[in-house]
């Protein structure tokens, strides 16, 4: 094996070598998804320019495989990006994860899950009822069942849910839901205002319930005979 003595013995085919092992190392270090992508696909282009300008064949069909499998990722990742940008402008909605999704059906008197069972997942609803059962509250298509399990310390559920009308749910896993969370912060912010139009909607309804009890407890009161 020949190793170069001087610059003039340093060729093109070296440089790319070196180029592209570089960039592999730097890609392994990366935490981000996107820059990762792009150096990889970096990557995939010097590593097919030296195996084709080397004859080395099995490095060349394979960065030939892996170049258009990491951009049809980046363009997912930055599609899905720019979806969030647009729901995060919008209402709370999740119309712009189904593609993202798996769904799911459950029949009436089904339980999706119970208080205390280890949370996974959150539900996206498209048809049917469903009701918090802790909280005597339904929600209907459209609505978000499951997101306050990801923030719970313990990683369990809140509440039961059962099924009051068969519908169908779009299920999405916290892995990915994390995912997204931390690499782009217009999601997070989007999740955070998600759960935090929840949390304050059970505070309302508890507050009302509190209100509702000491207004019968007044009532109970005024009409007990003075002793």
């Amino acid at each position: 094996m020949h190793f170069p003595t001087s610059f003039s013995d340093i060729s093109f085919v070296m440089v790319v070598s070196a180029a592209a092992v570089i960039l592999n190392i730097i890609g392994y270090l990366m935490k981000t998804m996107i820059p990762l992508r792009i150096v990889a696909m970096t990557t995939n282009c010097l590593f097919i320019l030296w195996s084709s300008m080397a004859s080395v064949y099995p490095t060349l069909i394979l960065n030939c495989i892996l170049l258009p499998i990491n951009s049809l990722r980046l363009f997912q990742m930055k599609k899905l990006i720019r979806q969030v940008n647009e729901a995060a402008a919008g209402d709370l909605n999740m119309d712009w994860l189904k593609p993202f999704t798996t769904s799911r059906r459950f029949e009436t008197g089904a339980v999706l899950f119970r208080k205390g069972e280890a949370a996974t997942e959150l539900h996206f609803i498209m048809s049917g009822r469903f009701r918090v059962v802790e909280r005597n509250v339904e929600i209907g298509a459209g609505g978000i069942l499951g997101e306050l399990g990801l923030l719970e310390p313990g990683k369990s559920r809140t509440a039961t849910v059962e099924c009051l009308e068969s519908g169908e749910t779009l299920a999405i896993a916290y892995d990915h839901v994390m995912q997204l969370y931390f690499q782009n912060p217009t999601f997070g912010f989007y999740f955070l205002q998600l759960s935090t139009a929840r949390l304050f909607h059970t505070i309302k309804g508890l507050e009302d319930e509190n209100a509702a009890l000491r207004a019968d407890n007044a009532r109970l009161i005024a009409a007990a005979p003075a002793q």
